[in-house]
């Protein structure tokens, strides 16, 4: 007979850890929350914090990885020297930064599909790579290089052109000084 991992109200361990990921990905704070908050209780912290920082690597856009970090020292700190565990709090925050960030697959896509399944030409992008001499791009000739100056390009040219060629591109706070 094989061992079932179970959880302090019943739920099968393995099942509360897919609905935690899935609903992270759907920005369901409250089941995502519900579940993270059983395996914590259950003595699963270990296993919530792997958890989660594989989510955030796998489900999520952007550099959102540092930010799980940052919560998971604090956990790790209020938790030195003490006689049973705290600071869900910690893992509470976590899954709500998870659930409201954009959400992309891109790095689960590239290894699964770029990599394992080789869902590209490796031969044509050898070639690409094989062609030498690379020209340098005439976007790299600003006011910071010699060519750029010697051509009339100014300040203005540099911090009009780079906003524009951004990509993907975020909205700042003082892009209408950009003229």
């Amino acid at each position: 007979m094989r061992y079932k991992l179970t959880t302090v109200r019943g739920y099968d361990f393995y099942e509360c850890a897919s609905a935690m990921q899935k609903a992270v990905r759907r920005g369901d704070s409250r089941v995502a929350g519900y579940f993270a908050l059983e395996l914590w209780s259950s003595g699963y912290d270990n296993y919530v914090w792997k958890r989660l920082f594989t989510i955030s690597a796998e489900d999520c856009y952007g550099i959102i990885t540092k930010e799980i970090e940052a919560l998971w020292q604090g956990y790790t700190l209020v938790n030195k020297g003490a006689k049973e565990k705290k600071g869900r709090i910690f893992i509470s925050k976590a899954v709500l930064i998870l659930c409201d960030c954009r959400k992309n697959r891109d790095a689960d896509h590239l290894q699964n599909f770029i990599y394992d399944r080789g869902d590209v030409d490796v031969e044509k992008w050898f070639d690409d790579v094989r062609r030498f001499p690379v020209q340098v791009p005439e976007y790299t000739f600003d006011v910071h290089t010699l060519k750029g100056k010697k051509k009339g390009m100014t300040k203005e040219d540099f911090f009009r052109d780079e906003m524009a060629a951004l990509t993907p591109r975020e909205p700042g706070l003082f892009d209408d000084l950009v003229k």
